[in-house]
């Protein structure tokens, strides 16, 4: 199981970049279990949406 400082790290890397197989599982589950990690991806979501808002991308 991944630890929490391995799964922020991959919470940041999937906004850059496909994460494999592998990855997205282990993310997933650790999501599923850990409040603080999917707090954390909630709020890099929101940030990275408002980032773009202002850049004027659509990414």
């Amino acid at each position: 199981m991944l630890s929490c400082k391995d799964a922020t790290k991959l919470v940041s890397q999937k906004q850059d970049a496909q994460l494999s197989l592998m990855q997205r599982i282990s993310l997933r589950l650790h999501l599923m279990m850990c409040s603080g990690c999917k707090n954390y991806e909630r709020q890099i979501d929101v940030i990275h949406k408002a980032c773009r808002r202002i850049s004027g991308s659509d990414d």
